[in-house]
């Protein structure tokens, strides 16, 4: 099976980090499952995705003193396979692994997704731990010279063909288990290595022809950021995520400059193929960082992420705990109309940009579906009118080929804006005025149109 076919849609779904860091246990996953069957299947969220450190024991233990402990015990099975940690996901002991609690996501009509880091453990390097079906010891195959700058677990695997059945008995062993999505980190962008920042190249290319041997369809994405747009075509062709952006928080700092990134990337969003704006920080936050919170972003800011990060086709991780969600929350998440530009057909362009304003389209060549947005990056109140509404959608409509059905569209002049439900009329050509003011964004806000055919 192609892998874009993995994943035809932008994946929506929860991940712990946000939330709980490295300390999620089963009980909390298993709420969080029970959440999202409940109040979010229905609108696409599927994905239930335990982050980093899943295989370490005492995880988070130390926080006051370090993310990752250095050297920890992790959880490992005779062939150097890290294995859940029997403390914090009780149904794993006895060599089930993450089965029963994949079998538990899949029974809510679920899938369930797992962080790695790139790599072999280094205990198992040391240890000389051996690889199934492979006459080379882990020592043999790891690279000590290829690390992790920020967590210690992991040595770098050689470019060999045993490098390569040590991903494939990952792969198998993650397929039994009943895994759908695999997060892997510090490959993306391998930023301890300034002069080779895709060193890790190699193991993208390990992971993909793994999966593609495992006998099951696993989404493949990739961390951390910001994504090489060099590499933009070894992505496309080995994975379904990448990472644009370094860990993205609740900082209007880090919001605003989505949007260049965004602009960066705007032509690579396909079927299968998605650049990933990373976690939406959402909600309650930060517990196992040890100061539980709600987000920072107002709820003008939410509203511009949620939008941007739809229009743009990004996929959808929330990152709170979802069983605190408010009813404002939940409705960013439920919104099926903004929800519905989130199909690979509804191609993004960013029509303009600069300090106080941003304008995006996004228009479906398949459906004839024109969206518009503006987005208020200034400090300033921005008005919005119905000339510019018609100036933007001549711009986009002049970039299409000339059809009867093109011509039609632009004869169009209702809009419906997503968020309110409102509806305006704008001018049936551009004009050279601004027309009637249809919006005023304060700072940081945005509006959505949807052209009514």
């Amino acid at each position: 099976m192609n892998k874009n076919a993995y994943a035809p849609l932008p994946p929506m779904g929860w991940n712990s980090y946000d939330y709980y860091d490295t300390t999620v246990n089963e009980q909390q996953v298993k709420a969080n499952a029970d959440y999202m069957a409940a109040h979010l299947k229905k609108y696409g969220w599927e994905y239930i995705v335990v982050d980093i450190q899943w295989y370490a024991h005492g995880a988070g233990s130390q926080r006051s003193q370090y993310q990752y402990i250095p050297f920890s015990g992790l959880e490992m099975d005779e062939y150097s396979r890290l294995l859940p940690d029997p403390e914090r996901f009780p149904s794993s002991t006895g060599g089930a692994g993450f089965q029963p609690l994949a079998d538990y996501i899949h029974s809510l009509g679920l899938k369930f997704g797992i962080h790695i880091m790139r790599g072999i453990p280094r205990i198992a390097a040391h240890l000389h731990g051996k690889i199934k079906d492979c006459s080379l010891t882990a020592d043999r195959i790891a690279d000590p010279s290829s690390i992790c700058g920020w967590n210690p677990d992991m040595y770098g695997v050689r470019n060999c063909p045993e490098g390569q059945a040590y991903y494939d008995s990952l792969l198998e062993l993650y397929a039994s288990w009943g895994v759908d999505y695999i997060k892997c980190d510090d490959i993306c962008n391998t930023n301890l290595y300034r002069n080779n920042l895709y060193s890790a190249r190699h193991e993208v290319e390990m992971l993909s022809t793994a999966i593609a041997r495992c006998g099951r369809p696993l989404v493949l994405s990739l961390s951390p950021g910001p994504a090489l747009i060099e590499q933009a075509w070894h992505y496309e062709t080995y994975a379904n995520m990448w990472r644009i952006t370094d860990d993205f928080w609740d900082d209007w700092r880090l919001l605003k400059d989505m949007f260049r990134r965004c602009e960066l990337w705007q032509n690579h969003v396909s079927a299968g193929c998605f650049p990933d704006c990373d976690m939406l920080p959402l909600g309650y936050l930060g517990k196992g960082f040890g100061q539980e919170r709600q987000t920072s972003f107002t709820r003008d800011e939410q509203r511009t992420m949620m939008t941007l990060w739809c229009l743009f086709g990004s996929p959808l991780m929330l990152g709170a705990e979802m069983t605190k969600l408010d009813e404002w929350t939940l409705s960013l998440l439920t919104n099926e109309k903004l929800l519905a530009m989130r199909t690979p057909d509804c191609r993004p362009r960013q029509l303009a940009l600069d300090q106080e304003k941003a304008v995006w389209s996004a228009y479906n060549e398949k459906t004839r579906d024109l969206y518009l947005a503006f987005f208020n990056l200034g400090e300033t109140p921005l008005e919005v009118t119905a000339g510019q509404l018609a100036r933007a959608k001549h711009a986009v409509l002049s970039g299409q080929a000339a059809t009867s059905a093109l011509e039609a569209l632009s004869n169009e002049s209702s809009w419906e804006e997503l968020w309110t439900g409102n509806v305006v009329s704008t001018p049936s050509s551009p004009v050279s005025g601004n027309g009637s003011r249809i919006k005023e964004l304060p700072p940081h806000a945005c509006c959505v149109y949807h052209q009514i055919r």
